[in-house]
């Protein structure tokens, strides 16, 4: 499966959307939506389409994580509430959570309810991180 839309459209929201290379809380230099690696140096800019061109290059490797961690049938809102998950914490985090576990049970809302437990950091819990989970959870219900 791809990514659609509206799995788009949360992690764009959530991410935010910055044209010009920043340094992000946990240290790496970023740009767009979300994107770091060594090709963003700083000072950098980007136009849009260039943001969305390298979200959705950066969104492959975690689109074929979720293909091959998850050993049931997905919908869309499934599948796209797990990316915006693994894209937001790592596709480790995703490997060794239990709400991978219950998905692949088949337990479904087990599932679902497992992703508002992942909205701290530090220890703290983070509005922005509750309103991401609520938001990966609604679309995975879809």
């Amino acid at each position: 499966m791809k990514i659609g839309e509206n799995g788009l459209d949360l992690i764009r929201k959530h991410e935010g959307l910055r044209l010009v290379a920043y340094v992000c809380p946990g240290g790496k230099l970023t740009i767009g939506y979300g994107h770091t690696g060594d090709d963003v140096k700083h000072g950098m800019k980007i136009d849009e389409n260039k943001a969305d061109a390298l979200l959705r290059k950066d969104l492959e490797r975690f689109e074929k994580s979720v293909n091959e961690l998850v050993d049931v049938p997905m919908t869309q809102g499934m599948f796209d509430a797990l990316v915006c998950f693994a894209f937001n914490l790592g596709a480790g985090s995703l490997k060794s959570s239990t709400l991978l576990a219950k998905l692949n049970a088949n337990d479904k809302q087990g599932a679902a309810d497992e992703f508002l437990k992942w909205n701290k950091a530090q220890g703290k819990v983070l509005d922005g991180l509750t309103a991401r989970r609520s938001g990966e959870r609604e679309l995975f219900l879809s």
